[in-house]
């Protein structure tokens, strides 16, 4: 039993380390299973709203229930890191999402969870864990908003009233007792404008996101080709979409990041609709060395552009 005192301190020193590494905030929650969560991801999936995304269908049990992924999982300690450019791509091109503006976040943040989590067991002792950003069946906005640094707003993203939604989340999950964050409340208040925004409509009802719909799910999830009759709908986006982040009212608050290996390379920014269209996969490989964009692979953003053409 870890006495209030320690924890407090251990606490402390958490947030303290996770402000050092350049996250915009750190929460922490009490492991356990997402009570509320369960209902709403089984009817999810039910209503086949993620489509080909097979991989949504594996582990409910472990998405639900952080104790299954790491052995005597105490706590969740969620963090954000900010992405919002402070440069933006030509307005005459074809758009790719913010978020793949710069080297691919996964490993960006996997190494500052490393360094978070050995700056825990060298300050504190023997603690095991597990670091998480995107690669497992973790619920990270359910998280995120259990331990206060947001809601979830009708668009599906964790919203913040300080810095809007431009930013990624990962988790580190210990086998550590820590004081608890509690949960925000909403504010989106009778705000439609992402509902309003949404070239494909795949926002069906307020808070609820139909991800077969999703331009994001299209240009990167999909490997068939897209339905035609979605043509003329992607509103210029060959990778992902930010439409209803962009028209959120609490993103007039985001403010640019500080983490240089986020920045994006001169072409991307440069680029018209005639240099997408005329790429090479040479080129793709130099434009997105690193990226998260190479996810589609050369074939998959080909794909997507001559769709948009």
């Amino acid at each position: 039993m870890i006495l209030d005192s320690k924890k407090e301190h251990y606490t402390k020193l958490i947030k303290a380390e996770a402000k050092r590494l350049g996250f915009l905030s750190c929460g922490i929650s009490k492991a356990g299973f997402l009570e509320e969560e369960a209902p709403r991801l089984e009817n999810w999936l039910n209503q086949n709203r993620h489509g080909e995304m097979k991989y949504m269908e594996n582990h409910f049990d472990k998405r639900l229930n952080p104790t299954l992924l790491v052995d005597d999982a105490k706590s969740v300690i969620s963090l954000l890191l900010n992405y919002y450019p402070s440069e933006f791509q030509n307005q005459e091109s074809y758009k790719i999402s913010k978020y793949a503006y710069g080297q691919d976040y996964h490993f960006v943040i996997k190494e500052k969870l490393k360094e978070l989590l050995h700056t825990i067991q060298t300050e504190i002792g023997e603690v095991s864990g597990r670091a998480f950003v995107d690669s497992a069946p973790v619920l990270d906005k359910a998280w995120a908003a259990k331990s206060g640094l947001g809601w979830i707003g009708k668009n599906s993203n964790l919203l913040t009233q300080q810095v809007g939604s431009f930013y990624f989340i990962a988790e580190l999950i210990v086998d550590l007792d820590l004081e608890y964050d509690h949960a925000t409340t909403d504010h989106c208040g009778t705000c439609t404008a992402c509902i309003d925004a949404c070239p494909t409509e795949a926002i069906v009802a307020p808070y609820v996101v139909d991800g077969s719909k999703c331009i994001s799910y299209f240009t990167i999830e999909l490997k068939d080709n897209i339905p035609m009759q979605m043509k003329g709908k992607f509103d210029d986006w060959a990778f992902g979409c930010d439409v209803c982040q962009d028209v959120c009212p609490w993103n007039r608050f985001s403010k640019a990041h500080k983490e240089p290996l986020f920045s994006a390379t001169p072409e991307l920014l440069s680029f018209t609709k005639k240099d997408w269209e005329e790429i090479t996969a040479e080129t793709f490989q130099k434009v997105f060395k690193n990226s998260a964009v190479k996810r589609t692979k050369f074939e998959g953003f080909k794909r997507n552009i001559n769709f948009l053409k």
